[in-house]
C-alpha cells in the first residue's frame, strides 16, 4: 500500500509492507544519492513482514519532488517528523531509521518523533577520508535504544573507528561490506549472505526491545 502524506517541506511517500498480526513497526528513510530502492531497504521490506514486523519505506519530500540534491538537515527533519508521527497512528512500538543519511536523520529526531528505537543502517561517521569531521554526536546523543549496522569496508567509517558506545547502544558488523553494503566478489560471503546477516540482525533486535 502507498499513500502521501503532506508535511512542511512538501509531500513524502510511504510504502507499506504490512504483517499480519503485528508486533512492531519500522520506518525508514533512504540516503541522500539514493532512494528506497536501495538493496538493504527493499531486503528488510521483504524479509521482516514475515516475523510480525510492518515495514514503511518512506521517500523524503525532496525525492518525490523530482530533486537531486538533498536539503540540509533541519529540513530533512521537518520532513521525516511527520512521517513517524503519521506510522506511529498504526499501533504497536514504532522504530526509526534509514540508511546513511537516514540514519543520521533518524538519530538526530528519534526522541523527538516518540520512537521506541532507532536503526542506523551504513551511518557515515564522516565524510571518505576525513576522519575529522566526525558525527558521532549525533548517533550517541540518541538517548533511545539504537542499532548500528555497518560494513566493515565503509569508506564513510568503519566498525574500528567508531567510539564507544553508550549502553543501549549496539553495533552489528557487515564483514567485507561496502557503505551500501556490497561485498568484493573474492569475499568469502555472497551479496545473499550479507542482506541475509542485515535483515537478520534488524528482526531479532526489533523483537527483542519489544
Amino acid at each position: 500500500m502507498q499513500e502521501i502524506i503532506g508535511t512542511p517541506v512538501g509531500d513524502a511517500r510511504l510504502t507499506w509492507f504490512e504483517a499480519a498480526r503485528a508486533k512492531a513497526l519500522v520506518v525508514l528513510g533512504h540516503g541522500a544519492g539514493g532512494g528506497v530502492e536501495a538493496a538493504d531497504l527493499q531486503a528488510l521490506a521483504r524479509a521482516l513482514p514475515g516475523r510480525g514486523i510492518t515495514v514503511v519505506l518512506a521517500e523524503q519530500p525532496w525525492r518525490v519532488a523530482g530533486k537531486r540534491l538533498a536539503p540540509a538537515p533541519k529540513t530533512l527533519d521537518a520532513g521525516w517528523l511527520p512521517v513517524v508521527e503519521r506510522v506511529r497512528r498504526a499501533g504497536p512500538p514504532v522504530f526509526a531509521g534509514g540508511r546513511s543519511a537516514g540514519a543520521r536523520m533518524a538519530c538526530r529526531t528519534g526522541r523527538q518523533a516518540g520512537a521506541a528505537g532507532v536503526v542506523a543502517l551504513a551511518f557515515p561517521l564522516h565524510p571518505p577520508g576525513k576522519p575529522e569531521r566526525s558525527r558521532a554526536e549525533e548517533l550517541l546523543a540518541t538517548g533511545l535504544p539504537t542499532l548500528v549496522v555497518q560494513g566493515g569496508a565503509d569508506t564513510f567509517g568503519g566498525p574500528e573507528e567508531f567510539p564507544a558506545l553508550p549502553g543501549g547502544h549496539r553495533m552489528v558488523e557487515v564483514p567485507y561490506g561496502s557503505h551500501g553494503f556490497g561485498v568484493p566478489k573474492r569475499a568469502p560471503v555472497d551479496g545473499a549472505a550479507t542482506l541475509g546477516l542485515i535483515t537478520g540482525a534488524v528482526g531479532d533486535w526489533i523483537l527483542e526491545m519489544t
